[in-house]
């Protein structure tokens, strides 16, 4: 990680947090910050990623604005995150993007959906895209099987190479070594936080999501846009299993798996991305990095759009609204794919990892003391 603005405030922050402890009980980010006396680039990029975003921290710290020392490490540390993005991001001729990413997002999403719709449009009659399409193989009267395997597939593979390819390139600047990603017990600690979202519930009583008051909202809402992401993902899976291997063609009946899984999954993607949406407009500004927030609404609108046109598709599947939408819904998700990599959606790829380093670092191996492990002392 390199020296910038940002780092080195986040050092200055670090300090002094470190020098008077009053959070350590708030989330993982003060016992892992404990371990250090001093703060390396990489260490400070590692303990910007464990951070949730509770803003606890920023109400009950004495040192917060207007006082002189102005600590406010929910905005500083979130500049820090946004900054690892770019820094551990792969391609690295593509980690420019996250520069502008707000705009990047919402311009990869409407030339998504401009060109499936061209593209469709181009190889379809008009008299079979208008037109209600029933029973198997409807889909792919409208859009041909190797063209969707090839758009959505390729795109899906190429995210998850860039995705694997940041992690590895933060997981080596913050000290990590290979064998420690298969250690049991850590690795099982690590999972339930990331599954559960325990430090969405800041120092126990909740998140400061709209102001002093604790509130359990915010976690609530990712929850449901995680879970449903997964939801969504397991129906795909489904219907490629029952495809492949059980010779059933889509579209399938609304009581079958593929269809129920999608449908829980979709609906819960669109509360949660809604509610967090939400959140940021009601918010209380004080400990924003507001530059980073066209990105964040750009990645939440993507996502709740293709929940929406995937519900959309569902209900009207029998229409002849069906070709248009599947067009669009496709060219949603095509966009999706490209932009995860170099989109605030990677926050989840290095929170995960940052939060299986602390969990190795509550449970050292015998002759491996947490603080000899940290960035700091090996870089």
């Amino acid at each position: 990680m390199r020296e910038t603005e940002s780092v080195q405030e986040a050092r200055r922050a670090m300090d002094i947090c470190n020098a008077c402890r009053y959070c350590e009980g708030f989330c993982a980010v003060f016992p892992a910050m404990e371990l250090r006396r001093e703060f390396a680039a990489a260490d400070l990029s590692y303990l910007a990623n464990l951070c949730h975003n509770c803003r606890g921290c920023y109400y009950a710290c004495q040192y917060a604005p207007p006082h002189e020392f102005g600590i406010n490490l929910p905005a500083t540390f979130a500049r820090v995150r946004a900054e690892t993005y770019e820094e551990y991001a792969w391609p690295k001729p593509l980690a420019g993007l996250f520069r502008r990413n707000g705009t990047i997002v919402s311009l990869a999403a409407a030339l998504g959906m401009a060109l499936a719709l061209i593209l469709t449009a181009a190889i379809q009659d008009p008299a079979v895209l208008y037109s209600p399409q029933h029973g198997p193989g409807a889909f792919y009267r409208i859009i041909p099987w190797w063209l969707m395997v090839t758009l959505a597939g390729g795109s899906f593979l190429f995210a998850v190479l860039a995705l694997a390819m940041g992690f590895r390139n933060f997981w080596r600047d913050t000290g990590g070594r290979p064998d420690e990603l298969t250690r049991g017990r850590p690795l099982a600690l690590a999972l339930h936080d990331i599954l559960t979202l325990r430090n969405l519930g800041g120092g126990g009583g909740g998140c400061n999501d709209t102001g002093e008051h604790f509130s359990t909202l915010r976690r609530r809402f990712h929850h449901a846009m995680f879970y449903g992401f997964l939801l969504c993902f397991a129906a795909t899976v489904t219907a490629t299993f029952y495809d492949h291997f059980l010779g059933r063609v889509a579209p399938y009946p609304f009581l079958s798996l593929p269809v129920l899984l999608g449908t829980v999954g979709g609906i819960g993607m669109v509360a949660g991305c809604g509610g967090l949406i939400w959140l940021k407009v009601v918010q209380d500004q004080a400990p924003v990095a507001r530059r980073l927030l066209g990105a964040d609404y750009a990645l939440l609108v993507l996502l709740l759009l293709t929940a929406a046109t995937g519900l959309l598709l569902l209900a009207l599947r029998g229409t002849g609204a069906m070709g248009v939408l599947l067009a669009l819904h496709l060219g949603i998700v095509l966009s999706l794919f490209l932009v995860v990599p170099y989109s605030k959606m990677v926050h989840g790829v290095y929170r995960s990892a940052a939060l299986l380093r602390h969990a190795l670092e509550r449970n050292p191996k015998p002759a491996d003391h947490p603080t000899d492990r940290s960035a700091g002392s090996t870089a």
